[in-house]
């Protein structure tokens, strides 16, 4: 077994349900090793997110630097990157640093609890400069809309949104479709060999919280680990599923997913 070193550089949830807290739990359960950039604090629960603290962009890259300088990394996933200085600095440093290590870009913009979380003038820099430097993209439809500045309305919508992306330059695009009506979820996986509609049932739980980041970084656990993108989709996508359906309710909103649930069930396939 490999160590499967995945460096996260992303948003601390002081509830514990998304963030970086969930890309540590995920990571772990499918037996990668997390480390963190941190880019910032929030104060967060199932409710919502009541104040954000930005870490300063020479912070966020001495926090790279000692990690990268050291450790090393398998694959590197991006979550909450709040403005522009931020965007140019992670890019910066992935160029200066990890230049070959794929990396997961999950471009987080608006909390489950609709409270945004990307400066409306960082879309530009996320687009230039990260999009095209990633192995993979993770937008759900919201944040491919705002991407490619239209909407999004059907399946076919959603297949041309992860095309025009992947167009940006990256590897490939996973266009999630949870925030579709109907009782089947539909995720679009793009990549230069061809476009595939991964579906699921719906699983009916208000345990939604963290969702994007615990399968972004499931997928780069896989990808750390020397999975093929397709194989690493899947299990994250697994993993994602059986963690709504086993999570217990927290708190008074959006409750999060159950990250631990899997731990023994995958030792084998993640090995």
């Amino acid at each position: 077994m490999t160590h499967a070193r995945v460096l996260i550089v992303a948003g601390s949830d002081s509830g514990g349900g998304a963030g970086i807290q969930a890309d540590i739990k995920a990571v772990t359960a499918l037996r990668g090793y997390a480390m963190t950039a941190i880019t910032a604090l929030t104060a967060q629960n199932t409710l919502g997110v009541q104040d954000v603290f930005p870490v300063p962009p020479a912070f966020i890259a001495e926090q790279m630097r000692s990690v990268l300088g050291d450790i090393g990394a398998d694959c590197v996933k991006t979550g909450m990157l709040h403005d522009a200085p931020v965007i140019e600095t992670v890019a910066e440093m992935l160029e200066l640093m990890a230049p070959t290590v794929p990396l997961v870009v999950d471009p987080v913009m608006v909390a489950q609890s609709g409270d945004r979380l990307l400066r409306t003038a960082a879309v530009e820099a996320l687009r230039t400069r990260l999009v095209p430097r990633a192995s993979l993209v993770t937008p759900n439809i919201p944040e491919a809309e705002v991407l490619l500045e239209r909407r999004i309305h059907d399946e076919a919508d959603q297949i041309a949104a992860a095309e025009a992306l992947l167009a940006l330059g990256c590897g490939a695009v996973l266009v999630k479709g949870g925030h579709a009506a109907g009782e089947t979820i539909t995720d679009v996986l793009a990549t230069p060999a061809g476009t595939e509609c991964l579906r699921q049932p719906r699983i009916a739980t208000e345990c939604t919280h963290g969702t994007g980041c615990t399968l972004a970084s499931a997928i780069a656990a896989g990808i750390a680990r020397g999975m093929e993108l397709a194989g690493a989709t899947e299990r994250a996508r697994c993993y994602l599923q059986r963690a709504l359906a086993t999570a217990t309710p927290l708190g008074g909103g959006h409750g999060p997913v159950n990250h631990i649930h899997t731990v023994s069930e995958f030792d084998g396939k993640s090995a």
